[in-house]
């Protein structure tokens, strides 16, 4: 339960970040967070936990029915959000995706 408040502790410095990834449902999970996105990448679960042997975390994204689709580990802090944002949400036409979703010009 405290690495889970550790995690969204994190999370609130980078809330317009976090927020663009459609984060929703939050659940404590042994040394983690687990939680949904709805993001251009991905859609579904996310989990992050904590490897205090080597003070980094594991990102997994989860497919419908709890498989791994994919994992990044030793992932350190500083990191944590933009590894994230590169699994969920941050595709290589993210402007324009942008752009046409809330008809913006330019």
């Amino acid at each position: 339960m405290e690495m889970a408040k550790y995690i969204l502790q994190i999370f609130s410095h980078y809330l317009q970040i976090v927020w663009s990834w459609g984060f929703n449902t939050p659940v404590a999970i042994p040394n983690g967070l687990k939680f949904h996105v709805n993001g251009y990448i991905h859609k579904g679960w996310v989990e992050v936990v904590y490897d205090e042997g080597y003070d980094t975390f594991t990102i997994r994204t989860l497919d419908p029915e709890g498989n791994v689709k994919k994992e990044v580990s030793d992932v350190y802090i500083d990191g944590l959000v933009e590894v994230i944002d590169g699994m969920v949400e941050r595709c290589a036409n993210y402007k324009e995706l942008v752009r046409k979703q809330y008809g913006l010009i330019g």
